[in-house]
């Protein structure tokens, strides 16, 4: 069976989506405008989240963006992209996956709730900025890491753990509160953007776009 990915322009998914095409899979993307839960409503009777990704592959339905492309790796031997367990740098591997939602794609999503989506006359401005601010803070594991120079994360290779960080760097420059980026982390940033199947990609779904 083909597999199926739910995906709004410039959002989460795009951590799944780019991870397909890198790997070369097949799949089937149905793309929706952001938030979906509220602007395609009939979305809660395949995903009760509302939320995005949502893939689907056989009997495996997976709603995170991060666990999403470590499946792929997994299930269909795609190691090229990933390392495995007995490799020194696995830890590293698995916490850059990790931290790339969990540390700095979750302020993000606040930050968005604050200016996007939620009325100006609740007067959330404020929280939006400490969550913004609290991005840039969570950027300095990143900094220090990528501040000898390195051209990837991990293993000195591309990785499914650079789709997450760089999806996380992405969605930042999108919001325009990447202002703070360090050159090592813009120039990484950029790196990875001139990937064929990012550029592939990362249109799709653009014409309903929240993000502009």
């Amino acid at each position: 069976m083909t597999i199926k990915l739910w995906h709004c322009h410039n959002a989460r998914s795009l951590r799944a989506l780019w991870a397909l095409e890198e790997m070369g899979l097949d799949y089937e993307v149905e793309t929706m405008p952001f938030p979906p839960r509220f602007m395609q409503p009939e979305f809660l009777e395949v995903n009760a989240l509302g939320t995005i990704p949502y893939m689907i592959d056989g009997e495996t339905h997976m709603t995170e963006s991060s666990g999403i492309p470590l499946y792929l790796v997994e299930r269909y031997d795609k190691h090229e992209f990933g390392l495995k367990a007995d490799h020194p740098e696995y830890g590293d591997y698995l916490n850059w996956l990790f931290h790339s939602d969990a540390t700095l794609t979750f302020p993000q999503t606040v930050y968005i709730r604050y200016t996007l989506l939620e009325p100006p006359e609740r007067g959330l401005q404020e929280a939006a900025t400490d969550y913004m601010k609290w991005f840039h803070a969570r950027l300095r594991k990143l900094n220090n890491h990528l501040a000898d120079g390195r051209e990837y994360l991990v293993d000195k290779r591309f990785t499914v753990a650079d789709i997450a960080i760089a999806y996380a760097l992405h969605l930042g420059e999108t919001l325009k509160i990447d202002e703070r980026y360090k050159p090592q982390v813009r120039d990484y940033l950029n790196r990875m953007r001139e990937r064929p199947a990012f550029q592939k990609v990362v249109n799709i779904g653009a014409e309903d776009s929240a993000f502009k």
